[in-house]
């Protein structure tokens, strides 16, 4: 059975998560993933016994926007309903305010179909467009 808590600061599971999913930008500054799972307003793990198997983390003014910042699942429990679930949560917490965002790769069919699946649009369906600042 999946549990889902508080996540738990073990940076261990954490960077397996993380390695498993090829984050590789989060895992290749580990300790500044760190501090903004610290950092972020929500952060909850989901457990298979104390296994992480999955995770969300938001940032949020808690009153006109929330920016699902990650959403996690290990490979080996995809198609469990684990990601729906976390998704779950946090737009049923943050159903009041006026945004709820989050940014993915274009080319990541699979991601994109699942936000879709839960009633998420693309921007342009909002009649907005996003921005990010080169790196």
């Amino acid at each position: 059975m999946i549990v889902y808590k508080k996540l738990i600061i073990d940076k261990e599971r954490i960077l397996n998560l993380y390695q498993d999913n090829d984050w590789n930008a989060y895992t290749n500054d580990f300790e500044g993933l760190i501090k903004g799972i610290l950092n972020s307003t929500d952060a909850i793990g989901a457990y298979d016994s104390d296994n992480l198997v999955g995770l969300i983390r938001t940032v949020s003014d808690q009153a006109t926007i929330c920016y699902i910042q990650d959403i996690l699942v290990l490979n080996s429990h995809k198609n469990q309903g684990i990601g729906t679930k976390l998704l779950t949560m946090m737009l049923e917490k943050y159903h009041y305010v006026r945004q709820v965002v989050l940014m993915t790769d274009i080319n990541d069919k699979r991601s994109n179909q699942f936000y879709k699946k839960l009633g998420m649009v693309e921007y342009k369906e909002k009649d907005c467009i996003g921005y990010i600042m080169k790196q």
